[in-house]
């Protein structure tokens, strides 16, 4: 379904190159919770899904999505660090494009990637070798000023997702002010609001996904 591009195999003949797209952001941002919810939305719209997962020492991300009934435990492949998140998907990408390739190449039908980054700070970033698009993940439970900080991640992703806005209250961060800060120092590029437990968002967020870089016409 997806007809982003085309890759060259090994053998020299061409391959649907499923779309690969980031997913960044703190410890706790919830980036896996956010998989969660896309998966089922995208796969009931006929999009071919796979993910890779990014920890640091373990693969407790992968194995709460191959666990989670929503997708096919192997098309869920983990990628462990074992160093600064930010290195294995900016500086030297080359275990996550090998765990790319390596889905793309057992699932020709895929339509999207998704590689889930190990927790980091405001200043992860995703290379564009690895990437075609990339989101950043921060939630409101780090309070209101998170947008004010302009680490690279929300200055520079191709979107922003603002998750957890229903625990905003509880520890007196101001949702709207988030929004609002976050969209000026993005200078108004596409940032949106998600709360997971009650799939708040979501909807927009596989519309933007599939406006941006998966071109469907579903």
């Amino acid at each position: 379904m997806n007809d982003t591009g085309l890759r060259l195999q090994a053998s020299g003949g061409l391959q649907k190159s499923a779309a690969r797209i980031g997913i960044g952001g703190p410890v706790g941002s919830g980036k896996t919770a956010l998989i969660e919810c896309l998966i089922p939305d995208l796969v009931s719209r006929g999009i071919e899904v796979a993910v890779v997962t990014n920890d640091l020492v373990t693969k407790e991300d992968a194995k709460r999505l191959q666990n989670s009934g929503l997708i096919s435990p192997d098309r869920v492949l983990p990628v462990e660090a074992g160093a600064c998140p930010h290195t294995i998907i900016r500086e030297d990408p080359s275990l996550n494009i090998a765990a790319a390739d390596k889905l793309n190449s057992s699932f020709p039908e895929l339509d999207v990637i998704f590689i889930e980054s190990g927790g980091d700070n405001l200043a992860s970033t995703f290379s564009l070798d690895l990437v075609d698009y990339w989101m950043f993940v921060i939630d409101t439970g780090a309070g209101d000023d998170i947008p004010r900080k302009k680490g690279p991640g929300i200055i520079r992703s191709d979107l922003l997702v603002v998750n957890k806005i229903d625990i905003g209250p509880y520890v007196g961060a101001n949702v709207d002010l988030i929004k609002q800060e976050a969209v000026e120092v993005r200078n108004h590029r596409p940032t949106l609001l998600t709360d997971c437990k009650r799939k708040i968002g979501i909807d927009l967020l596989v519309e933007q996904l599939i406006q941006d870089v998966l071109f469907t016409d579903v």
